[in-house]
């Protein structure tokens, strides 16, 4: 734990209540969080004092056991919350959760206008993949998004795109950022009820690969070790390249888009490790 580099922005909570905000109204211009779609959660990998903020709390029973994590701190979307209101008003939108010794349970703190009973009903993944990741990295902070980008979604529901290597060099050809910022591709998970069980356990194993990946037919998610702006710009690479590739399907595929052999080209000259093309 001492060899953890740990940034003070990550812990200062107005600071963090504003990324939350920043986040969530650059979703809705995206057009990714229609009504309260979408979710946003970060884990910080110590205790934070969020009692002036919200001062109310009570136990809560963890989605499943996250041993390790005692004393991290949680901030997530309450459920039915519209993200592109964060911004206005952070403390009715969002709870904080820090997890007790035993690993699951936690204490799970909102405020006084806090209007919701229960936090995103997709926390049961936001939580495992957090978990996954923090065993995994010697990190201190960790953002999620949930969203439903228009052009991502659309294409997931088409069948040759589940497949990830076709899914993959359809989308990263179209900008040279593209390939630089998602080197290790797009991940693609098949259709699972929100929620379930098994839409938890194939998001955690699909994030261990990638930055992103895509709920089939429902959205998609992304994970960041450096910030809430990070994830939301990840998310914008893959959904314009979501759009090209749209594009170029109503243009009836007349677009070539960069070659394997220009992309691979691109790599060189920025020193990019990948096994896409």
């Amino acid at each position: 734990m001492s060899a953890v580099t740990i940034q003070k922005s990550h812990f200062e909570l107005d600071a963090l209540l504003a990324a939350f905000g920043k986040a969530g109204r650059r979703l809705a211009e995206m057009g990714a969080s229609e009504g309260a779609a979408g979710n946003i959660s970060v884990c910080l990998r110590r205790q934070v004092d969020v009692s002036a903020r919200f001062p109310r709390t009570r136990e809560l029973a963890l989605p499943h056991p996250v041993p390790g994590m005692a004393e991290s701190t949680f901030i997530v979307t309450g459920s039915g919350r519209r993200l592109r209101e964060i911004m206005d008003a952070p403390t009715a939108s969002l709870a904080c959760l820090t997890v007790k010794e035993n690993g699951q349970t936690g204490q799970l703190h909102t405020a006084e206008d806090c209007p919701f009973e229960r936090v995103t009903s997709e926390f049961n993944s936001h939580l495992a993949v957090h978990h996954d990741r923090m065993r995994a990295e010697n990190i201190g902070f960790h953002a999620i998004i949930h969203a439903q980008p228009v052009y991502l979604t659309y294409l997931s529901h088409i069948p040759r795109y589940w497949d990830e290597t076709h899914l993959n060099r359809r989308l990263l050809r179209w900008q040279p950022e593209a390939i630089i910022n998602l080197p290790e591709g797009i991940g693609m998970i098949p259709f699972y009820v929100p929620g379930s069980a098994d839409l938890m356990s194939a998001s955690a194993a699909s994030l261990q690969k990638h930055q992103i990946t895509i709920w089939a037919k429902h959205g998609v998610m992304v994970r960041s070790d450096d910030s809430l702006d990070h994830a939301v710009d990840l998310l914008e690479y893959a959904e314009t390249a979501a759009k090209y590739e749209y594009l170029n399907l109503t243009a009836h595929e007349i677009g070539e888009g960069l070659t394997a052999e220009e992309i691979r080209a691109i790599c060189r000259a920025f020193h990019v490790k990948q096994d896409i093309f």
